[in-house]
């Protein structure tokens, strides 16, 4: 748990880490934007007192002058206008359109809206008006920290799909060459005991515990078949469910403690028909069992429940263990998590990937409450 508790925690520095640079961004932008703005107004303002002292100037070389201090506003879109809003004339704007009346009217609708009109005094009693927007370089500013976020983000989960990608094959490779060297290893111990075993049978005939000593060996060699199994694509046949169920429930009543009690709530005379692995099929059904007897520690009901639909058969393992909490609900499939204080953690991660990859199914936590039991839902599909 420690280890899932660690690399959650990175993951969730990782993205305060984007959202940190991505709110400092956004704080020192809106500075510059806060500066831009007060330099633009001064700029329309210094432009509206040329207008208005062209209009009373009667010198030609003032004129000359304050129109270099117009033709200088190259940025802020402007519109001019009379007491009475109609359109003067207008500056920085597109120039296909600069003759086009509702493209300008449209324009001022929104100058409107935006910023405060700057006032040119005529005297006697008339104005002008100047309205303007913010110019391209401000507007591109304003949003710059928005799409540096987003690509700041994007990047992150770019990233932490690639190294989640590389780290599972990474597992996976250490799965497979763990299975295959842990069923390399069972298997020659485990053929000499069967031999043993045989041979006992063979002299001692009368020794009950020669028969579920055979039977622990035949155990062993399916385990070492299950492992051997990983990282291959195992075949699937058509099996029926509860027959299988009801021979895994068998060996886990015989090999549990009396004061947990296995329940089979299903007709086991009524065939259901689902294309398995039985081996690795029996495997999960175990882990999810041996996992309700840790959480109802060694205690309690498991119930064992199957009923169909049309497409799919559904079994629902039910303990009355210590129930599990809703933010672990998907947590207690992930590799490493576990809340005993041994273990690591893989059975229901091995139990979904056998589900979910080699039989495209699904499983998950169905229901649970915190004191009273949870309920496990393996969904499968019948055709």
């Amino acid at each position: 748990m420690n280890t899932f508790r660690h690399k959650t925690l990175g993951k969730l520095f990782l993205l305060l880490f984007a959202v940190v640079i991505g709110m400092v961004s956004l704080v020192y932008t809106d500075h510059l934007v806060s500066k831009l703005k007060v330099e633009e107004r001064k700029n329309v303002e210094l432009w509206a007192q040329a207008v208005k002292l062209i209009s009373i100037s009667d010198s030609n070389q003032d004129v000359d002058f304050l129109s270099t201090i117009i033709d200088n506003n190259t940025n802020v879109p402007v519109i001019l206008t009379d007491e009475n809003e109609n359109i003067i004339s207008s500056l920085n704007f597109d120039k296909s359109k600069i003759n086009d009346q509702k493209y300008l009217k449209k324009r001022f609708r929104k100058m409107k809206e935006k910023n405060e009109p700057i006032v040119i005094d005529l005297g006697n009693g008339h104005y002008n008006y100047i309205y303007y927007k913010d110019s391209i370089i401000l507007t591109m500013l304003i949003y710059y920290p928005y799409i540096q976020l987003a690509i700041i983000i994007l990047f992150i989960l770019v990233s932490y799909l690639a190294f989640s990608t590389s780290r599972k094959a990474d597992q996976n490779e250490v799965w497979v060459g763990m299975s295959k060297e842990t069923a390399h290893q069972l298997g020659t111990p485990t053929s000499s005991l069967a031999g043993w075993i045989e041979i006992l049978q063979h002299k001692y005939p009368g020794i009950s515990i020669t028969r579920e000593l055979a039977l622990d060996v035949q155990r062993l060699e399916k385990v070492t078949e299950r492992f051997s199994r990983i990282g291959s694509r195992p075949s699937l046949a058509s099996e029926d469910i509860t027959t299988v169920i009801s021979r895994t429930v068998t060996y886990l009543r015989s090999r549990s403690s009396s004061k947990v009690k296995f329940i089979t709530d299903f007709d086991t005379e009524y065939e259901v028909l689902v294309p398995i692995n039985a081996t690795l099929f029996e495997w999960v059904i175990e882990n999810v069992a041996k996992n309700a007897i840790d959480a109802m520690e060694g205690k309690g009901d498991i119930i064992f429940r199957i009923h169909e639909n049309e497409k799919h058969a559904i079994i629902d393992i039910t303990d009355t263990g210590k129930g599990i909490p809703k933010s672990a609900f998907k947590k207690i499939f992930n590799p490493g998590f576990t809340t005993k204080q041994k273990g690591w953690g893989v059975g229901l991660s091995l139990a979904r990937r056998i589900i979910e990859e080699y039989h495209h199914g699904h499983i998950f936590v169905r229901h649970s409450e915190v004191g009273k039991g949870s309920t496990i839902r393996i969904v499968m599909k019948k055709n």
